[in-house]
């Protein structure tokens, strides 16, 4: 008898396991610091099974587990029921650091006891900003940004063209002086020029005594 009892006792169990069908957590919700937060657990199932809320953190030596106990902060909200799912809510007024890990639904009824998949809350201080602008003063700095790197790309390119120029100018000047430096010369006067130094360096800087005239006069002593 005791055997009939505890096989018709399995096989119920296992019946009304498979008509228990959890639906899909949110997996991670991410939540500013002092604001409020909403984590549900949703199943189909025609039981009315009780509900215990546990928190699981990840600790450096071992996961920690423990009951949520309902407070001022931590509220637990009356389920809801549509279109066969239900849902029961556990509700932050205000969030802490500390509230951080993960939250499961432990369904209890009769011999079954299971956790639904459960939602990771992260609790985060967000960044303050350091100067707090406008859109338009923003829009401002931008523009002027813009401005300020188009006159660094214009102003040196600018200059560069303008030495180029010049440059280019003084080369042309040169090569104009150069070419007007023989304009004048005369060819007939250079030859004689060439032909005067010529017989100058032939006839040397002293005359022979013997080639001077008769007409020249010794003094007595």
């Amino acid at each position: 008898m005791e055997i009939r009892l505890v096989i018709f006792l399995c096989f119920w169990a296992a019946a009304a396991e498979e008509e228990l069908k959890l639906e899909a957590d949110e997996p991670l919700q991410r939540v500013p610091v002092t604001h409020e937060a909403k984590i549900s657990c949703c199943y189909r199932w025609k039981e009315s099974p009780n509900i215990l809320w546990f928190k699981h953190v990840h600790a450096i030596k071992e996961p920690e587990s423990k009951l949520v106990n309902q407070t001022k902060n931590v509220m637990f909200h009356p389920k809801s029921t549509k279109n066969g799912v239900t849902c029961h809510y556990l509700f932050f007024k205000s969030t802490e650091l500390n509230d951080t890990g993960l939250y499961q639904c432990k369904l209890h009824h009769s011999t079954l006891q299971t956790f639904t998949h459960g939602t990771f809350l992260q609790v985060y201080i967000p960044l303050q900003k350091t100067l707090n602008l406008s859109e338009s003063v923003k829009n401002s700095i931008i523009t002027a940004e813009g401005v300020l790197l188009l006159l660094c790309v214009l102003i040196p390119g600018t200059l560069l063209l303008c030495k180029s120029k010049t440059f280019n100018e003084l080369s042309k000047k040169k090569g104009r002086e150069e070419e007007n430096i023989y304009e004048g010369l005369n060819l007939d006067d250079c030859n004689s020029a060439y032909h005067q130094i010529q017989r100058s360096s032939q006839q040397g800087p002293y005359q022979d005594v013997a080639s001077c005239g008769e007409d020249i006069q010794l003094e007595k002593p």
